[in-house]
């Protein structure tokens, strides 16, 4: 088995745990269910949109431990204060250090920036709780779904008020999805050897319609390499690892945003 064959494994059976002790009902009641999600999608594309979402990520499969002394409040208010077009919350706790509460306690702090959850989603159960911890866009990731889960989960995002970010990394997984104006995440990285390519990206771009707003997700380092994914058409930068292995995530994000051309 690879890394995200184990990674999903495990991802089922905590899922399995977890509906058996919180009823979707009790979601559904929740303040956080109350409140008008925030659009990824605007935040993106929206004139001056720096374009870069940022990050909050305690550790990973492949670095091991990245930063396990930042708070998440801080975090977000140094992120906010970057100008980021939005922010993703890793809430994987095995395998990335996270949870469901950063995300509550980023959004206690963060009212204006959309919050894209991200992890593992095999169960509709987990789209259920994206909405009622706060969260305004759920990841999607083509390696792990088949196409019929693609679009039956896409489908209650939406019905929820949720966005999709749908992860890819081949044309064969891109071949699964609808591709009618949707959010569309390249991710640099192969999930199964975590080694990371950024010509994924471009390789990739010129399969995705102009309906849809492209995203780059993981290995940007340099602020350089934004202004030449913008030249392939990419309105969105996913990136953590960068600013999260830093002292100051925020103050390091703020810098990055500062050079972008």
């Amino acid at each position: 088995m690879n890394i995200l064959d184990n990674i999903i494994a495990y991802k089922k059976q905590e899922v399995a745990l977890l509906k058996r002790e919180v009823l979707i009902e009790k979601l559904i009641k929740s303040p956080g269910f109350k409140r008008t999600p925030i659009s990824l999608k605007e935040a993106l594309t929206i004139k001056g949109s720096t374009g870069i979402i940022a990050e909050f990520k305690r550790q990973s499969p492949s670095k091991g431990i990245i930063n396990d002394k930042a708070s998440i409040v801080d975090v977000t208010i140094g992120y906010l204060e970057a100008n980021v077009a939005a922010q993703s919350i890793l809430t994987d706790t095995n395998y990335f250090g996270g949870n469901i509460l950063d995300i509550m306690q980023a959004r206690a702090v963060n009212d204006i920036r959309p919050i894209l959850r991200k992890d593992f989603i095999v169960d509709g159960f987990q789209i259920v709780e994206a909405r009622a911890i706060g969260a305004d866009a759920i990841l999607l990731i083509a390696a792990c779904l088949t196409k019929e889960e693609l679009k039956n989960y896409g489908k209650l995002a939406e019905d929820l008020g949720l966005e999709v970010l749908y992860e890819v990394h081949n044309k064969e997984e891109l071949d699964k999805i609808d591709l009618t104006n949707k959010i569309i995440g390249i991710n640099n990285r192969n999930l199964k050897t975590f080694e990371v390519d950024l010509e994924h990206s471009i390789e990739l771009a010129s399969h995705i319609p102009d309906s849809c707003i492209k995203v780059s997700e993981s290995g940007i380092s340099d602020p350089r390499i934004i202004t030449g994914l913008k030249e392939y058409g990419f309105q969105g930068f996913l990136i953590g690892e960068n600013f999260m292995k830093t002292d100051d995530p925020g103050f390091a994000c703020q810098e990055f945003i500062s050079q972008i051309r």
